[in-house]
């Protein structure tokens, strides 16, 4: 009798720490970013508090898998082969590259996209209202604002007359609608306009060292991921050679730069962690509305325009959603 009942506790204390790995076991969430981890705190922190509106809390009750490409297209394919090849519970892409290679690399596991671009365009959805596969997500306007951006700039620097656009080939859907738009605003505002092209970091430098020779009034720099990734080394390259330029996304700002106009990133990674956490609870993505993100932020540096002699007027002032001292 003994030996049964010390059988039976040894059972007992082998099934035990089973039972308890297997309640411990999270759902996974892969995310997928074609850009570099560097400047993406606000996004990731605003996608973590959409996840916690829809009852989950990363390290308590989910885990997320964080995937950087840093702006090497080749790479998202790979890295989004290697979320799937882990059977992750959700993909959150970030950008339109990266929800591409999500949808290539599974049909099966839901995806939450985060695109700037028409998602039925990309063919990552059949309609808005009922996406039809698995994969939805986050629609937000951005090449759209080219010439609202130009605009801007021209309020900002009122005597402009040569403005020179900064446009990025490797991404070229985002490309040819930054492209398209302010070639029609300058045309409408009686600018000269001259087009350059920057698809890496040293593409980058050299463009500034064109443009340091040939001196325009003021700079446009397109939308896209990966300008938005290298803001920094945008608003170090524009201070140091005194021009007002105006970016595409707040960070831009925030790091130094001029003036920025675009759709909030951060609302649309707080709106795609609310649907990540709908599909853990789930709901089907095939059934859940691609939601469309109208949050738009303009931002001011005022120092920044100190240093460049910029006066900032006090009528763009008043319509801007933040101001840096």
């Amino acid at each position: 009798m003994r030996r049964r009942e010390f059988i039976a506790a040894l059972g007992g204390a082998v099934i035990w720490p089973l039972a308890t790995r297997a309640q411990q076991r999270l759902p996974v969430i892969g995310y997928l970013n074609a850009a570099a981890s560097d400047g993406h705190g606000d996004m990731l922190r605003a996608f973590r508090r959409g996840l916690e509106e829809s009852g989950y809390v990363e390290g308590e009750n989910v885990a997320i898998d964080y995937r950087w490409a840093d702006n090497e297209p080749d790479r998202l394919r790979v890295l989004a082969a290697d979320l799937a090849h882990r059977h992750v519970n959700v993909v959150a892409a970030a950008s339109a590259p990266a929800s591409l290679a999500a949808a290539k690399a599974t049909t099966t596991i839901p995806i939450v996209f985060m695109v700037s671009e028409d998602p039925v365009r990309l063919g990552l959805v059949t309609s808005l209202a009922r996406p039809g596969s698995n994969a939805t997500g986050i629609n937000f306007f951005s090449a759209e604002l080219a010439a609202k951006r130009l605009e801007l700039l021209r309020t900002l620097v009122p005597n402009a007359k040569r403005v020179t656009a900064l446009l990025n080939p490797a991404e070229p859907t985002i490309e040819a609608a930054n492209r398209r738009d302010v070639e029609a605003a300058a045309a409408d505002m009686e600018l000269q306009l001259h087009l350059i092209n920057a698809a890496s970091i040293a593409e980058i430098d050299a463009a500034f060292a064109a443009l340091a020779r040939d001196r325009p009034d003021a700079l446009f720099i397109s939308s896209g991921p990966f300008f938005g990734s290298r803001s920094v080394q945008l608003a170090q390259l524009a201070a140091r050679h005194a021009i007002p330029a105006i970016g595409g996304n707040r960070h831009y700002s925030e790091v130094g730069g001029l003036i920025s106009y675009g759709a909030s990133l951060t609302d649309a990674h707080r709106h795609a962690g609310i649907y990540v956490g709908r599909i853990l609870k789930g709901a089907d993505p095939a059934d859940l509305p691609v939601a469309q993100s109208n949050k738009f932020e303009l931002v001011i540096n005022v120092s920044t325009a100190r240093m460049l002699g910029i006066s900032v007027p006090p009528a763009l002032l008043a319509i801007t959603d933040e101001v840096i001292e």
